[in-house]
């Protein structure tokens, strides 16, 4: 097989048996394309002693294209560090929903072949950057492909805060949280909480309060250059938070501010050719079919 892919790297949800199966199932496949296979160490003792392994940062410094097993939390954990590095990323389904998961996981093997042999589509998406300002230094900061949420710790109660965009005051307000979201993460938390469904290509953010205690208060999508800043109220409790992708925590204390922003690094993701963003929604979302 010719391909411009000479270097794969294998990423997976570790102790999970169907996840397991299919990086093995990967790995022998790919080395059989006479393919140089790289597996991150999480998952590699789990294949056997016949398996290079190595960690997350030196998969992204030496592949040419990662392939992620697992559902779309695995894809983000992923890619919070990948995206640094110009590597192309497509994942396999072994997990729900599967929006960032492109390949059947019983039957990958013909479309990754034809990936391999340069027939994909390649897009990009932008990752937000959160930082936790108290007294003027950066305490705290993280990156995000689907959101960024302030919220209490672990009881949900009604925090007050001020929300600016590019320093301009917009609202105060009461709520159990604020969602802000990438393209790519309204179709996650951010739409559970009623935030609309923004398509990849778009250059913006939506801010989707939670809870809040006004009726009035609706989800607002802003351009993805803007600075956000959350102002958390002196008079709020302790134990508030800024979750990245609802994996990375930040702690947060009254007073304190925080600034979202979109960051520098891009994923770049790999789809077989053909990909289509509303076919996905339609499959995913259970939405109807054509009627003629």
């Amino acid at each position: 097989m010719t391909t411009k892919f000479r270097t794969i790297g294998l990423i997976g949800k570790p102790h999970h048996q169907g996840t397991n199966q299919t990086l093995q199932r990967l790995h022998l496949w790919l080395e059989e394309q006479g393919l140089v296979v790289l597996v991150e160490e999480r998952v590699a003792s789990e294949l056997g002693k016949d398996v290079e392994a190595v960690d997350l940062l030196e998969l992204g410094q030496r592949c040419d294209l990662a392939i992620v097993v697992g559902g779309d939390g695995n894809m983000l954990g992923a890619a919070r560090v990948l995206a640094r590095f110009d590597l192309g990323v497509i994942g396999v389904n072994r997990g729900n929903l599967g929006f960032l998961t492109d390949l059947a996981p019983d039957a990958f093997e013909e479309e990754l072949a034809r990936v391999l042999a340069g027939e994909y589509e390649t897009e990009h998406r932008f990752l937000l950057e959160a930082e936790v300002h108290r007294h003027g230094k950066i305490k705290a900061s993280n990156t995000a492909v689907n959101e960024a949420v302030l919220h209490p710790g672990k009881i949900a109660h009604m925090i007050e805060f001020e929300v600016y965009i590019d320093d301009q005051f917009m609202y105060s307000q009461r709520a159990d949280g604020m969602i802000v979201s990438t393209p790519t993460g309204s179709t996650a938390y951010s739409l559970s909480a009623g935030g609309a469904i923004l398509t990849p290509g778009l250059q913006a953010l939506i801010l989707v309060p939670m809870f809040p205690h006004t009726l009035s208060c609706r989800p607002i999508v802003v351009d993805a250059c803007s600075t956000i800043k959350l102002v958390v109220s002196p008079e709020n409790g302790d134990n508030l938070e800024v979750s990245c992708d609802g994996h990375v925590h930040l702690a947060v204390l009254p007073g304190d501010e925080i600034l979202i922003r979109c960051s520098k690094e891009r994923l770049r993701l790999i789809h077989p050719k053909g990909h289509n963003y509303f076919h996905v929604l339609r499959n995913k979302l259970g939405w109807g079919s054509k009627l003629f």
